[in-house]
């Protein structure tokens, strides 16, 4: 199939891309368009126009701000992989942007449209709840942030309104006390993962004060295992903890059927992936150099 016919304007600031989209019968916005590419090309969106914002330079870099990591939404995903910034700050971040598709996909698609694509098997929109991450958005009625952990609605849906554009992500920064580790199992690598897992923790000595678990490919949003960072919070991550993790996962996760595996497989699975990253946040890390074996 071809993409309807439609018009194309390329934007240089956000007002003018408001200005465009508020214009407009129906319009869409056009970033790295890795996923938007192939829904106009299935017909999945016919808009009359498509607006380009991948030349708005405000919405790019990496900076650290106010104790926060400042990722620009058009930042992409092979300039994730490459930040200093991010490597010392965020580690879980480029330990996920390894495992994203292909490097072609990776030179042209953006951290902010995979977010707010939010396809729940994407490695970002995951890490964002295990990163604690703050979205931001600029709309008609002006800038605003909104938690990760409210953020994703449902399948493919977010806590975007219409003609809002996606700006920045808003990270925490990683310190002495964190430690990060991720992984996915998929049939080859840069597959859509069967599942996939990225947990950070804040450790007193070897005991886990507090965890953010983070699933993707088990439901229809990235999930957060919150039972599961319950069974190890205040506890030395040992084999106890980490077994009691695992079990208190199935209070977290209920896997649906697919045309991939069964639910009882992909449970399995998660439970195996958990095992494995909290296994290597055992021991003292230098920001992420431990998992990112």
């Amino acid at each position: 199939m071809k993409a309807r016919a439609f018009n194309y304007i390329r934007v240089s600031s956000t007002d003018e891309a408001l200005q465009a989209f508020h214009g407009a019968k129906d319009a869409c916005y056009l970033s790295g368009g890795q996923s938007l590419v192939p829904s106009l090309t299935l017909r999945l969106q016919a808009p009359d126009l498509l607006i380009d914002i991948s030349r708005i330079d405000a919405l790019k870099g990496v900076q650290v701000r106010d104790d926060r990591l400042r990722i620009g939404a058009l930042t992409r995903h092979v300039d994730v992989l490459r930040s200093a910034e991010i490597a010392r700050f965020a580690p879980l971040l480029k330990q996920a942007a390894a495992h994203v598709a292909h490097p072609a996909i990776r030179n042209k698609g953006t951290i902010g449209g995979s977010i707010a694509h939010a396809d729940p098997a994407a490695e970002f929109p995951a890490m964002m709840l295990a990163l604690d991450a703050e979205i931001e958005m600029i709309g008609k009625l002006g800038s605003r942030r909104i938690k990760a952990d409210q953020f994703f609605r449902g399948l493919y849906e977010t806590a975007l309104q219409p003609g809002e554009i996606l700006t920045a992500i808003h990270l925490p920064l990683f310190g002495p006390a964190h430690r990060c580790a991720f992984d996915e199992l998929a049939r080859r690598h840069g597959d859509f993962a069967i599942v996939g897992a990225g947990v950070q923790a804040v450790f007193d000595g070897e005991i886990a004060q507090s965890a953010r678990i983070a699933f993707f490919s088990v439901g229809p949003t990235p999930m957060r295992a919150r039972n599961a960072e319950a069974a190890i919070a205040g506890r030395l991550l040992d084999t106890d903890s980490i077994s009691a993790a695992q079990t208190a996962l199935s209070q977290d996760l209920d896997p649906s059927d697919d045309i991939q595996t069964t639910p009882a497989t992909r449970m399995h699975l998660a439970r195996v992936l958990l095992g494995r990253v909290l296994g290597r946040l055992k021991g003292p890390t230098d920001t992420g150099a431990e998992t990112q074996r």
